[in-house]
This record gives structure tokens, sequence and C-alpha cells, in this order.
């Protein structure tokens, strides 16, 4: 029994220490973005069973010879948000990792501190690049398309973030010009203008002018129109176009024959509506307004994140695109993974591959909310990590004192023996 002793606090001692070890590591990370604390589990070595005198008997009937350490167990609950201000610290609402990936290893991490490097690559603070996919419509320094949204690849597909320093929002032309208003019933010559944008970025007026048809029809009322397209100062002219609209009596357009207009090089639409939806010409006061699309090149602000994972691109003009996307990746078991440092972690034959979640019609998804301008702090309750060492180092002393307990008893039978 009393070698058994010696086995049981020597078996306590080497469990309890590595569970202060455990504690110990939570402990030194409560400061950690993304961490994910760690707990002990124990199990009992092998029972000796002991025959008691009844079988409702209080008494345990089990002689232990110690206990071993089961597993050492992730804690999946999610850790504290920390407002940091910065546009490009994320933080995942729900289950998920991101991806992050130095000379070919591939690791993960809920530390979601990003910025974007002086080569424009998007980093984490210690240099490892950030994994998703690119929208592709990027050509050098040049913006292709505007995205409201970028797809995510398949998993295998994903690569480091990386953008130009320089990068240009071409410019749009104008493609169509909607005019409103009423030119009243008088005999008056009437004009409504509209601001063009050209193919080489120039300002450009088109001219509606309005005279009544002579003569007027039978019915209604007729305006003939004579648009033109210069430059602003009216140095050039790029086009003239002629036309009619016809209105009823009433005043609501029935018919227009002016339809476009070249503006030095690009097809203007002319909209003028149907019915009262658009120019109308009834005993009104005259009144006017345009309203045209195109858009002036921009050069490039910066790039920040959005609460949906987007890199976004922010130009001069005012305009925004995405340009990328970040990865989110998911596991069978999180707790499988390994743990490389602090909050880095690498996938293991337990976790399983990393896997993408899909929506119902077979598109990848992040399948999680995240948030920019948070990061999750360390999941690590200190009062919690506090009460736990204490505990273990009390179950370190007890067993240290069993062993302790038994030398003496060893010592006293050797000597009563001699």
């Amino acid at each position: 029994m009393m070698t058994q002793a010696f086995y049981t606090g020597i078996s306590g001692l080497k469990s309890n220490q590595t569970a202060i070890d455990v504690i110990a590591d939570n402990l030194s990370n409560t400061s950690t973005i993304g961490f994910r604390g760690y707990s002990t589990e124990f199990v009992n070595m092998f029972e000796e069973k002991v025959n008691t005198p009844s079988a409702s008997s209080s008494v345990d009937s089990s002689i232990g010879v110690g206990v071993d350490i089961s597993t050492v167990v992730m804690n999946e609950n999610r850790g504290v948000f920390q407002l940091t201000g910065i546009s490009t610290d994320l933080a995942l609402l729900g289950d998920g990792w991101f991806g992050i990936q130095a000379n070919q290893e591939q690791m993960y991490t809920r530390d979601g501190s990003f910025t974007f490097d002086q080569n424009r690559d998007l980093v984490t603070h210690d240099g490892y690049y950030v994994l998703g996919t690119i929208g592709g419509n990027i050509n050098g320094e040049l913006l292709t398309t505007q995205l409201s949204e970028v797809e995510l690849g398949d998993v295998a597909s994903q690569e480091k973030l990386t953008f130009p320093d320089s990068l240009l929002f071409q410019v749009v032309p104008t493609s169509y010009a909607e005019f409103s208003g009423n030119l009243g019933a008088e005999d008056v010559a009437r004009v409504i203008s509209a601001g063009l944008i050209d193919s080489q970025n120039n300002r450009n007026d088109l001219r509606l002018e309005f005279n009544k048809t002579v003569p007027q029809p039978a019915t209604g009322i007729q305006w003939d129109v004579a648009a033109t397209v210069t430059s602003l100062d009216g140095a050039t002219t790029y086009d003239t176009q002629n036309g009619t609209m016809l209105f009823d009596a009433q005043g609501a357009l029935i018919s227009n024959t002016l339809t476009s207009i070249n503006n030095n090089g690009t097809s203007v639409s002319i909209i003028a509506g149907t019915g009262y939806d658009g120019i109308t010409s009834h005993n009104k006061p005259f009144s006017s307004s345009s309203e045209t699309d195109g858009l002036e090149p921009g050069e490039l602000l910066g790039y920040d994140i959005n609460q949906n994972g987007e890199v976004v691109a922010t130009f001069s003009n005012g305009i925004q695109s995405a340009v990328a996307k970040i990865a989110v990746y998911h596991f069978q078991n999180d707790r499988g993974l390994d743990r490389i440092n602090g909050s880095r972690f690498t996938q293991s034959n337990n976790s399983g591959e990393p896997i993408f979640f899909q929506d119902e019609t077979g598109k990848n998804i992040t399948g999680t909310d995240m948030t920019n301008f948070k990061l999750e702090g360390s999941n690590v309750r200190m009062e919690v990590a506090l009460t736990e060492i204490i505990v273990m180092q009390r179950a370190f002393d007890a067993n240290s004192k069993s062993i302790t307990t038994a030398d003496e008893m060893l010592q006293k039978a050797l000597s009563m023996d001699a």
C-alpha cells in the first residue's frame, strides 16, 4: 500500500503540474488577440475494487492508483470585443478562422489585426499574408469594373491579397440624359440643358431648344426640338440632331422622334419620358430639370475593409469598389487544430481539411458575421483562471504531502524491521 501511495502521489504531481502549466499559459495570454484558452481533463488510472459490508454503504469501494491527463481541450467561447477604430481590424462574430500564410506555411487564426504594408499587401502585424479571393477587376493600375461584392472562390484557390499602390478609376462617359419639366402652352422658345462627360474626360453641354411647330397639328401640341452638343466654352460643336415632340390636348407627351446624340464619340440617349412622366406641355409656368450618368476619373485614396470582409478601394471622385474578399475557413473539429503559438493554428488529422460554407445555391460564403473597427480579445477570464490555478496548486501540494507521508511510513516500517 505504501508503494501504491508513491505511485498515486507521483501521478498526481505530474497531472497537476501539467494542469498548472496550461492555466499559466492561459494567464500569460490574457492580452493576446484572438487567443483561445485551454483546460485539462483528468481520468482515473486503474482501480482496485474492495468489498464493502453492505451494498448501501457510503464507503468508497475502490482504491485508486493515480490520475492521468485525458486531454487538453480548447475553450471555444468567444472573447470580448475590443474597439480599435481601425477599419482594417476584423473580428469574427461566430465560428470560423482567418487564413494567413508565410513561406508556404498556411495557418489559421482568430486574430484579425490586419494592415496594408508598404507594398499594399494585406498582412498581419508580423508580416503574414492574409488569404482571400482577388476580385479580378484590376488590370495593372486600372480598375476595369466597379464591384459591390467579390464572390469567394474555392478553398484551394485562395491567395495572398496584394494590390497596386497606384490605381485609377477610369472615366465613365455619359450614356443618357433624362429631361423633365413643363414647356408651357405659349408660343415662346424654351431651352433645357444638361452637362455631359465624354470618353476623353471633357465636360460638354447638351442643349435642347424647343420651338412650337408651324403649323400646329389638328389635335394636340407639337414642338420642334434642336439638340446640340458643344464644349463648355461653345468653341466646338460635336453633334446636332433635330426632332419633334407631340403632346395631347392635356399636355401629356405622346411621341418623341429625338432619341440620341453623339457626345464626342459616345452616343447619349435622350430620354423625355411618356405621358406626364418627363416633359409636358400644359398651361402652367415653365420649369425644367435634367439628370445624367457618367463619372470623372478618380485616383486611389486608399484601401479599407468593410464588415463583410470586402477589401474596398476608395477613389478621389467619391467612388468605391470591392477588389477582394477575405476568406473565412471552417473545420469539422476546431478542437483538433494544432496550436503553433499564441492564436495561430494549423490543421491536423483531428481537425480535418478546411472548408467553406455554402448557401442554398451552392455559392461559397463566409458562413459567419464579422465586424470591422474591432478585435476579438482572449477568451480567458482571469478571475476563473486564478481560481483554477489555486485549486490545482492545492492538489499539487496534497499529492506532494502524500509522497512525504508514504516515505515517512516506509522509513518507520524499515526501522521497526531492524
